[in-house]
């Protein structure tokens, strides 16, 4: 079955989504993430180019290592999240479907004199194996595919992936995220951003926030009633009391812990309180707990 939304054109299950997940949860799991777009960057200058424009420490990083990196506003506010990796000659990353086009234009804007040369790479496309990205030319996927399950691997559909994503706290952008987040709300500080390194664009505002501790908002699981036959849609309110605090993320059925969601609260939103999620009862829950 394929997705839909954002994740339309990959499979969002392949028959037993619930069972993927189990199966999955032994690290062998493949997931078609070939919707997602991938940029290159090539040139001398790429790495301190992207360090000096980005959240992330980028110009010591090591060949074949994967990390996270984000685009801030100059007010802080989270404008693009990159999952790169750089070869030896050239540095590649994977975004959201949609937003390609226009971190490139970003990009191009920022080249100066330097010697890089970004562009799209639409003949790539983006697998994950046991939780390891893995970048293949898009006519050689199904050969890919065929191969890693032949050795073990446990196909494993959107709707598997993202459930178990939301269960780990994992923030997705333009899911988790509005045109006001900051990495801190969302946990992006620990994967995302490197508070030791020079200055970037948005700065000012990672190193304010973090001095201080006080984030406006933070990202939550809940816990969600199993009585609607429904989850609660992405962007819906989030209410205490009748008074809204926030918004769902991502909702999902997980394998273990039934129905949850990601949502993104007021900081001020205790944790085991009442909450209403799109009209679905929910509770969110502290970082050490998980649904019962």
């Amino acid at each position: 079955m394929d997705g839909d939304g954002a994740d339309a054109g990959v499979a969002a299950h392949y028959g037993d989504p619930l069972r993927e997940q189990r199966l999955a949860e032994t690290g062998t799991g493949i997931t078609d993430r070939s919707h997602r777009e991938v940029i290159r960057v090539g040139g001398e200058d790429r790495l301190s180019w992207l360090h000096s424009l980005t959240t992330q420490h980028l110009t010591a990083l090591a060949p074949h290592t994967w990390t996270q990196a984000l685009v801030l506003s100059p007010h802080g506010h989270v404008e693009h999240h990159l999952t790169l990796v750089d070869d030896g000659t050239a540095t590649y990353a994977h975004v959201e479907p949609g937003t390609a086009d226009a971190l490139l234009a970003f990009l191009d804007s920022m080249r100066f004199m330097l010697r890089v040369d970004p562009a799209r790479m639409d003949d790539l496309a983006v697998l994950t194996v046991g939780g390891e990205d893995v970048l293949v030319r898009r006519d050689a996927i199904e050969d890919e595919w065929d191969k890693r399950v032949a050795g073990g691997a446990t196909p494993l559909g959107m709707w598997g992936y993202e459930a178990l994503r939301v269960a780990a706290r994992v923030p997705r952008l333009g899911f988790e995220t509005d045109h006001r987040t900051i990495p801190h709300e969302v946990g992006w500080l620990a994967t995302a951003v490197h508070l030791d390194k020079g200055c970037y664009r948005g700065q000012e505002t990672v190193a304010r926030v973090h001095n201080l501790g006080r984030p406006p908002r933070r990202l939550v699981l809940l816990h969600l009633d199993g009585s609607p036959d429904r989850l609660p849609a992405h962007g819906a309110p989030v209410t205490q009391e009748g008074v809204p605090v926030g918004f769902v993320g991502t909702s999902a059925r997980h394998h273990e812990l039934g129905p949850i969601a990601l949502a993104l609260v007021k900081r001020t939103t205790p944790d085991g309180v009442a909450l209403d999620a799109d009209g679905v009862a929910a509770q969110a829950l502290s970082e050490a707990e998980q649904p019962v």
